[in-house]
């Protein structure tokens, strides 16, 4: 039995990337922050183009392999470690959606100074030497999303995961206002979960018949 990553339809693809639109809209017209760990931020982002990988790049691949279920599972494993491995070689972080870089500010300088009292301020970056860390703050613009990274010399983990603890505590109890590109990503988002679908259960068996 030959499974051929070829043959995945488009509508079948791209449908995946569709929801995350439409998800990420959604967290942009909540009237609260959501905070995400990088790796939970990378790993939906992975699945939103799980399917064009899948139908592009790892079908380009498998002639070479061949179209054997056991080659299609190795493509599969293949994609799922580069995943894996593109997590753990990021820098320790969280993304923050709907919040600004200047709405953050005050938060983490509260945050900072609670765990260290001689918490200092460089630009967008701030250090806790006691608890040998330093983070910065990373703003998306438009987006109106900011991620806040590891920075500088090795971190203990121990104080990574205080500082987020008590970072994502904070963000949940701040009332933002709602962004006005969530809008414009919910609509582009369920537009292509609306056309997959169609193809998918009308146009598809028309042309088909």
């Amino acid at each position: 039995m030959n499974v051929s990553l070829a043959a995945i339809p488009l509508w079948a693809a791209v449908l995946p990337l569709g929801v995350y639109l439409a998800v990420l809209g959604c967290l942009h017209l909540r009237r609260r922050p959501t905070l995400l760990g990088g790796g939970q931020d990378l790993m939906l982002l992975a699945l939103a183009v799980s399917g064009l990988v899948m139908a592009g790049p790892l079908a380009l691949l498998q002639p070479a392999l061949g179209a054997t279920p056991w080659a299609t599972g190795m493509l599969l494993l293949l994609f799922t470690l580069a995943v894996a491995v593109g997590i753990l070689a990021t820098r320790p972080r969280v993304v923050i959606y709907n919040m600004t870089v200047e709405q953050l500010r005050p938060i983490l300088a509260d945050v900072s100074s609670s765990l260290d009292v001689s918490s200092r301020w460089a630009g967008e970056s701030v250090a806790l030497p006691t608890r040998g860390l330093q983070v910065l703050m990373d703003g998306h613009g438009l987006a109106k999303s900011v991620s806040v990274v590891v920075v500088g010399s090795p971190t203990s983990a121990e104080a990574w995961t205080e500082f987020a603890r008590r970072l994502r505590h904070a963000v949940s109890s701040l009332r933002v206002r709602r962004n006005a590109w969530g809008g414009t990503l919910v609509a582009v988002g369920l537009a292509i979960v609306t056309l997959a679908i169609g193809w998918a259960t009308v146009v598809g068996p028309w042309l088909n018949s």
